[in-house]
C-alpha cells in the first residue's frame, strides 16, 4: 500500500475515534482530590527521654490485608532514618487520625530541623505465592518538620 493512502487512513481513523470519544465534563473526577492520602501534623514532638511522637490524618480504600500507617524521622546531618512505630489503618475511604510513638535507641536525633516520612502500607496476600503477603503502598508523604520539645 502506498504511503499517502495509508497515512490518510490512519489519520481518518484517529479523527473518527476522537469524535466518537465522550468528552469529560468540567467537574469530572480528573480534578478531584486523591482517594488515598496521608498527612503529618506540623508539630512533631521529642520528649527528654528521646521518645518521638508523629501524628496526622490518613484516608485509604480497598485494602484486603492488614494495613498500617508507618513513620520515620531523619536529620540532614545523617543518612540514618529512625522508625517511629506503626498504627493499624482502616481503609474505608474516610479520614482518620493516626499517631505513632517510639524511642529510637541509640538515637542521635536532636531538637530542630528534620524530615519525616509517613506511609500507608498494606500487607496484601498473593494467592499465586500461597498467600504470602507482599507490601502494597497506598500513599506516602515526605515532609520537612521541626522536632519540638514535648
Amino acid at each position: 500500500m502506498p504511503l499517502r493512502p495509508a497515512l490518510a487512513t490512519a489519520v481518518g481513523a484517529a479523527l473518527l475515534l476522537l469524535v466518537a470519544a465522550p468528552s469529560a465534563p468540567a467537574d469530572s473526577d480528573a480534578a478531584a482530590e486523591p482517594k488515598e492520602t496521608v498527612t503529618v501534623d506540623t508539630k512533631v514532638l521529642m520528649a527528654a527521654d528521646g521518645t518521638v511522637t508523629v501524628s496526622g490524618k490518613y484516608t485509604c480504600v480497598d485494602s484486603t490485608g492488614p494495613t498500617y500507617v508507618s513513620a520515620s524521622v531523619g536529620q540532614s546531618a545523617s543518612t540514618v532514618r529512625y522508625a517511629i512505630g506503626g498504627t493499624l489503618a482502616v481503609c474505608d475511604g474516610k479520614s482518620h487520625r493516626w499517631e505513632n510513638k517510639s524511642n529510637p535507641a541509640p538515637s542521635t536525633l536532636k531538637h530542630g530541623k528534620a524530615e519525616v516520612e509517613a506511609t500507608i502500607v498494606e500487607l496484601r496476600p498473593v494467592d499465586a505465592l500461597g498467600g504470602l503477603p507482599l507490601p502494597h503502598f497506598h500513599a506516602m508523604l515526605k515532609k520537612n518538620i521541626t522536632l519540638s520539645k514535648a
